[in-house]
């Protein structure tokens, strides 16, 4: 199997979107979306962002390469009643069944960042974008103190090394490694723009309940503890990640709201 893909069918990513709704609608609203828009969500999970889309009166098409996630994303818009959005399964690197210049707005919210083949990625993403569309891209930046950045980073220093020729994801929050993946899909520099947004993990629970969600249900958590307990270090890998939860939480009640930085990347094609 395609390693990505047993990385994302793993868990069950639906538990952790739970906790992005309210931030996925926020960052939509900010994208100018108009009724009858052609918006393809590339990585797009269970539909954080896609199922907002829609309701703005998008047509849109979530590609995800979880069977798992494109199956509740489909759930989900059932049974939201949306008939202009709709889930299918694809690789962010080859999208053999979209046509070319088929949409006015390709959306990748920590979804495309994570595929292998960067400049495949944007290559494709430049491909399947009309003249005069654009490209969104919300992209998780290195060595950032906040949360998904640092759980990402103190997991790695439990696992094993990443095999030869492995591109981290998190280049893609930085500028000049976007610049070059863009320009290698033909985009002009001037024509790619950059803004630093904030992201919210809000849930009904404390923190300590939400590393739980992370440990049981998220792919890249799920493998650090596996090789952790093999080395005798699950309760370092713990006390490490709780102590970044509970500082992180700004709730002031026995709840969770946990901001998180990542870069806004626009391309205009």
């Amino acid at each position: 199997m395609n390693p990505n893909k047993a990385l994302w069918e793993k868990g069950d990513f639906t538990q952790l979107a739970e906790t992005m709704r309210e931030s996925g609608a926020a960052l939509v609203d900010k994208l100018g979306i108009k009724k009858d828009m052609r918006v393809l969500d590339l990585g797009c999970g269970d539909g954080t962002t896609a199922i907002p889309e829609a309701k703005l009166g998008a047509t849109v098409i979530g590609v995800d390469i979880a069977r798992n996630l494109v199956e509740a994303g489909n759930r989900r818009a059932k049974a939201e009643g949306l008939t202009n959005c709709t889930f299918q399964e694809g690789d962010a690197t080859d999208l053999q069944e979209v046509p070319d210049q088929a949409f006015d707005l390709v959306v990748s919210i920590f979804g495309a960042m994570f595929a292998p083949k960067p400049f495949d990625v944007a290559k494709e993403m430049v491909r399947i974008t009309r003249p005069g569309g654009r490209i969104v891209m919300g992209n998780w930046i290195p060595g950032d103190p906040t949360l998904v950045a640092q759980i990402l980073r103190i997991s790695s220093a439990y696992t094993p090394p990443p095999p030869e020729g492995f591109v981290s994801p998190m280049l893609w929050g930085v500028e000049d490694h976007v610049m070059e993946r863009f320009g290698g899909a033909g985009v002009a520099k001037e024509n790619i723009s950059f803004e630093r947004d904030t992201f919210t993990f809000s849930a009904p629970y404390p923190p300590s309940v939400f590393l739980d969600k992370f440990r049981n249900y998220y792919g890249p958590t799920m493998n650090a503890f596996e090789a952790a307990e093999k080395n005798g270090k699950a309760t370092d890998l713990q006390n490490e990640l709780e102590a970044l939860f509970t500082s992180q939480n700004q709730s002031a009640d026995n709840s969770t709201s946990i901001p998180a930085t990542y870069l806004r990347v626009t391309v205009q094609c």
